[in-house]
């Protein structure tokens, strides 16, 4: 019984994180941080949202452990925390283009 409360707590914690990646604010958000370290005020510009809705997307993110945060003054900078993000995001495009292609060859474009 033991090994299954372990198991569900791992795909609970599995659920978390992909929750925490089901938002296209924080997916542009994770993008762009894969690319350098980034301040908030220019995610703020990124996103085109006031920065305590970008700091909300932020903080779910770095709760899950995909990013974490430098301040300096009254600056916060933010990092990705996993290198593993470029396979992922390389997963979904090559499942965008397969669903794309279905849709074209059943609508015989």
């Amino acid at each position: 019984m033991a090994m299954k409360r372990k198991t569900l707590r791992h795909y609970e914690s599995r659920a978390e994180i992909a929750k925490a990646l089901a938002h296209p604010t924080r997916l542009l958000l994770l993008d762009a941080l894969q690319k350098s370290e980034t301040c908030v005020c220019d995610l703020t510009d990124l996103v085109g949202a006031d920065q305590s809705t970008v700091s909300k997307h932020l903080a779910i993110l770095k709760n899950v452990g995909l990013i974490a945060c430098r301040k300096e003054g009254p600056m916060s900078f933010y990092r990705v925390t996993c290198r593993c993000l470029d396979g992922f995001f390389t997963c979904i495009e090559t499942v965008l283009k397969a669903n794309l292609d279905a849709q074209r060859a059943a609508a015989g474009v």
